[in-house]
């Protein structure tokens, strides 16, 4: 992916990490596949899905859904997700939960270093719920994920689409203010389904006011992520969410409209200095998924839009717009992001990336 920033140098000395992806066939492993292809630290060695897809090439296997299939994956074999049939030291997954839950964790047992898009372990009190620019410190619970379940292996998570774009639309805020309460109501693209996705007929012309498990990762992942490390877990932050979830006619882009009350409030012009000036940890900054900004605002009125403003920083940046005084909380605003590259596996790449460069993946 010649797109990528180049901004650190490799941490295996010019060598690639062969790394493997999980359901590689479903719509976020095409993703991953995609944002493999030329990345300047991993190489995707092996591609797994499920048994009806396994001994196939990945080209026969799969029904490619966006842009071309790179040509370096169009003959590999596809594997079984089994840790006696795939090698690589990393895995990507994009199993979905129903799969995840007994696969991730027996290749963790195998010593293989899991960067999962599932929710089963995301809440667990040993398991990293990562963003590289807001929490990087939480990687320091693997010691604690190691020796109490007695595994070489490690499993670190991302959370869920929709809540990483809310997440990292408040870490400007939290940081600054503290984030005490707050009402969310999305509107989330059809791609967050998978493929085939939402029925046409259900979705065209139409808004469905549900989505399942989808309000309550909002309402619990988003404190587990701005919460702090205490004693080998993560407090949660202290603060109140009820979430609305719903799917709408959009291909890719999740949005969020947010209502919040702050630990302490301040004037609209220190709010907006606060989101616009906002970085996040540094060294996530320097690496190569990393875009210019985790979060942009928008000064334009209308904004931010799924089909204008998705693939700012190649889909890796969240767009904040519309922030203004709320008549009954403190303040209200708007977010974006791309729910397969940065709510999935964009997030899942960075936080390998990030794992690399603090020596917490295996050298080739």
């Amino acid at each position: 992916m010649s797109a990528l920033r180049q901004v650190v140098g490799s941490p295996f000395g010019g060598r690639r990490l062969p790394v493997a992806v999980l359901g590689a066939t479903g719509a976020v492993g095409q993703t991953f596949v995609r944002l493999l292809e030329g990345h300047p630290w991993f190489e995707l060695a092996e591609v797994a899905a499920s048994e009806r897809s396994a001994g196939r090439p990945y080209a026969d296997a799969t029904r490619w859904i966006e842009g071309a299939m790179p040509a370096a994956v169009r003959d590999k074999t596809v594997l079984e997700c089994d840790p006696s049939a795939v090698s690589a030291p990393v895995v990507f997954s994009a199993l979905d939960s129903a799969a995840a839950g007994d696969v991730e964790p027996a290749f963790a047992r195998a010593g293989r270093v899991v960067l999962s898009n599932a929710k089963n372990y995301r809440m667990d009190a040993d398991v990293p719920l990562l963003i590289p620019e807001i929490n990087p410190d939480h990687l320091s619970l693997l010691d604690g994920q190691r020796r109490g379940r007695g595994w070489t292996g490690a499993i670190v998570t991302n959370s869920n689409c929709s809540t990483m774009v809310l997440t990292l639309a408040l870490a400007p805020l939290h940081a600054a203010f503290g984030v005490r309460g707050l009402f969310v109501a999305t509107m989330q693209a059809v791609s967050g389904a998978g493929y085939p996705g939402v029925p046409s007929l259900d979705i065209l012309g139409n808004v469905i006011p549900y989505i399942a498990d989808e309000e309550p990762k909002i309402e619990t992942e988003t404190r587990k992520i701005l919460g702090r490390v205490k004693d080998g877990e993560v407090a949660l932050a202290e603060m109140a969410i009820t979430a609305h979830a719903n799917r709408v006619a959009v291909e890719h882009g999740h949005t969020v409209c947010v209502s919040m009350s702050l630990d302490r409030k301040p004037a609209l012009a220190e709010a907006l200095e606060a989101m616009r000036s906002w970085r996040g940890a540094e060294e996530a900054r320097a690496l190569p998924s990393a875009p210019e900004r985790a979060v942009s605002y928008s000064e334009e009125s209308n904004r931010p839009q799924p089909r204008r403003d998705v693939m700012l920083g190649r889909g890796m940046t969240v767009t904040v717009g519309r922030l203004r005084p709320d008549p009954i909380l403190h303040f209200k605003l708007v977010a974006m992001g791309h729910n397969t590259i940065r709510g999935a596996a964009g997030a899942s790449l960075l936080n390998a990336e990030l794992m690399a460069v603090r020596g917490l993946l295996p050298c080739p």
